[in-house]
């Protein structure tokens, strides 16, 4: 089979953290192709989607005393090549947030690829449908008390609720933007601010979980089914545990709570086409569905001694919507 993968630039990649070169490396190790592209070399001509593309191979990385290791040369391109993506059997969507216009148009690009040939992860639809933050809002049972707000007024009201809460800019990644807000710092008034662009964009406001200082927990579910976690834990005075920011990961398990969060999410993820999703849960509360480009295998493979990226190929080689009995 032959899989296509819409990345950031490869070389900017980290090998040892990134899901995207985990799954790249799962599907080379099972004998099929890899092609990688970017979201600005996608087109659409004669009602078809195409990309300027490049065959990849792969150095997988080696586990070394605890950690993964990459040789200088990982990675290898073939020739760039305009080729119509209905010809591979998978793409995969694996472009970083932020969400701007240009990652939507994207995402209508993407439209264009015939779903009876080739299927798309995730779905185009459900991309533009599931804002990483505001998605969590429909499952209530299960959230922190939330609001969403550009206004100044309502923002302070909640805040005086809560006592503290976090702001989150909705188009963000990896804790950037992300703010611990109380009423009595003396910046409650320019936080907002800045945060909400002097009113013009609404940001999510949300109740302050305390059990944040033990973790940050990422659940890898596929298919709507939990196959992987990782804890993400704050280091110093630092309140957040992303590991952009510096957060530690520890080996953790999957509580029975968390079970029925995922039970709950998973009808909703399929009707949306969610296949490869990472959730985010503080203190058993659903606070983040991560749909873009969910990391966090690497360090359930190297905690757990798994290979979670094999688990996604063969799921995706086993769908009907693939060309797997083609034998090509």
């Amino acid at each position: 089979m032959r899989f296509a993968f819409i990345i950031d630039p490869i070389q900017k990649l980290d090998p040892g953290h990134d899901t995207s070169v985990a799954l790249m490396e799962a599907a080379q190790d099972m004998g099929h192709e890899v092609w990688v592209t970017e979201a600005h070399s996608l087109s659409v001509a004669e009602g078809r989607a195409w990309a300027i593309a490049q065959s990849a191979r792969l150095k997988p990385v080696q586990l070394v005393e605890g950690r993964w290791v990459a040789e200088p040369d990982w990675f290898s391109l073939g020739d760039r090549r305009l080729l119509p993506l209905d010809e591979m059997d998978a793409v995969l969507m694996r472009t970083d947030p932020p969400v701007t216009i240009a990652y939507l148009y994207a995402t209508y690009i993407l439209d264009y690829i015939d779903a009876a040939k080739t299927r798309v992860i995730n779905s185009p639809a459900g991309i533009r449908t599931a804002n990483e933050k505001m998605y969590a809002l429909q499952f209530t049972e299960v959230i922190p008390q939330t609001i969403v707000s550009q206004d100044k007024q309502v923002i302070r009201q909640f805040v005086e609720q809560q006592g503290s809460a976090v702001i989150k800019p909705l188009g963000g990644k990896a804790g950037e933007g992300i703010l611990l807000i109380e009423l009595e710092d003396r910046n409650f008034n320019s936080l907002i601010e800045v945060s909400t662009h002097h009113g013009k964009l609404p940001i999510m406001v949300q109740q302050y979980l305390p059990a944040a200082k033990d973790g940050d927990k990422r659940i890898i579910l596929l298919d709507g089914e939990p196959i992987g976690a990782v804890n993400r834990i704050p280091t110093g005075s630092e309140f957040r545990g992303n590991m952009a920011v510096g957060g530690r990961v520890a080996k953790t398990e999957i509580t029975d709570r968390e079970y029925q969060i995922c039970a709950q999410l998973a009808p909703v993820l399929r009707r949306d086409g969610l296949v490869f999703v990472g959730i985010d849960i503080i203190g058993g509360y659903l606070t983040e569905v991560n749909v873009t480009s969910p990391t966090g295998v690497r360090e359930v493979d190297r905690l757990d001694g798994v290979r979670l990226g094999q688990q996604v190929i063969d799921w995706v080689v086993g769908e009907p919507g693939t060309r797997a009995m083609h034998n090509r």
